[in-house]
């Protein structure tokens, strides 16, 4: 096992694990690392991990070269000072090409071996030619990548509707499925600019607290199902998972919550899940 640490490659990359190489890194420290073509930079996201020398992908771990030092910080500043031109080169391109595709973002390599075009587009764009006219206008190796609506809002960034930074931003590493039923257990209004995040697809929030959701609305009946209550029988139109309470109709205008409790509720997770609460102030 070799002590690593996970970095998120330039500005808009993707987080690979590195060998540490004997030095001691602290989130949030600039590296200089070995890249797939010469010398590329990073930031370290995830600090003092044990781990085999090779990575998912069975493939040796790289190394990390050196911590940056002043040369290498204005290095890594010339080169994101350049990104306006680079983007506005590859903007006219698309448009002589007529290509369907949004350009995203665009990065250097740390060493200038290397441009990374990062788009988005409905379908597959054949760019073959537009990488082509690049390379013979920069002189460097050309990369284009196609990335998604949530990879593009994770490098454009911006704040959600709770007023944080977006979680894909700040500390999301992986962008794990959200689905409609996350927002069904958790009585949310499926309203899609209620639900939606900047990206347009379903907030990644959704998912953090649907297991306890889940979990605390196990034992209640159903919307819809018919239930026998002291107050009589009646057909249960509402439902709350953390109070354990529904809403009951017993006909003839008569509306009635009742509180649902059971030794197995008492004894289910989600009495420790509504005491860790933080409260809203």
């Amino acid at each position: 096992m070799h002590d690593t640490v996970q970095i998120q490659l330039r500005a808009a990359g993707e987080i690979r694990h590195f060998l540490a190489n004997g030095m001691k890194l602290d989130v949030g420290d600039m590296v200089i690392v070995e890249g797939d073509r010469g010398l590329d930079y990073g930031e370290i996201v995830v600090s003092g991990e044990k781990a085999p020398d090779t990575g998912s992908t069975g493939k040796t771990l790289r190394k990390i070269i050196r911590k940056a030092n002043p040369w290498d910080n204005e290095q890594i500043a010339r080169n994101r000072a350049k990104t306006k031109d680079l983007m506005s080169v590859c903007r006219q391109k698309i448009r002589e090409h007529r290509l369907p595709m949004k350009l995203v973002a665009a990065e250097y390599s740390f060493d200038r071996s290397k441009i990374i075009f990062y788009f988005t587009s409905e379908n597959r764009v054949d760019f073959r030619g537009l990488v082509r006219d690049l390379a013979s206008i920069f002189r460097v190796r050309i990369e284009l990548r196609q990335i998604g609506v949530r990879d593009e809002a994770k490098m454009l960034g911006g704040h959600g509707s709770c007023g944080r930074k977006l979680c894909c931003m700040s500390f999301l590493k992986d962008f794990d499925p959200v689905t409609i039923k996350m927002a069904k257990v958790q009585n949310l209004p499926l309203n899609p600019s209620k639900i939606s995040g900047l990206c347009g697809r379903l907030m990644c929030c959704l998912g953090y607290e649907y297991r306890n959701y889940s979990e605390c609305s196990r034992h209640l009946p159903r919307e819809g199902s018919q239930i026998k209550t002291e107050h009589g029988n009646g057909k249960v139109i509402a439902v709350n998972s953390l109070r354990r309470a529904v809403t009951v109709d017993l006909g003839g205008g008569k509306i009635k919550e009742v509180t649902l409790e059971t030794k197995e509720e008492k004894n289910c997770a989600c009495e420790s899940f509504i005491s860790q609460r933080p409260s809203i102030t």
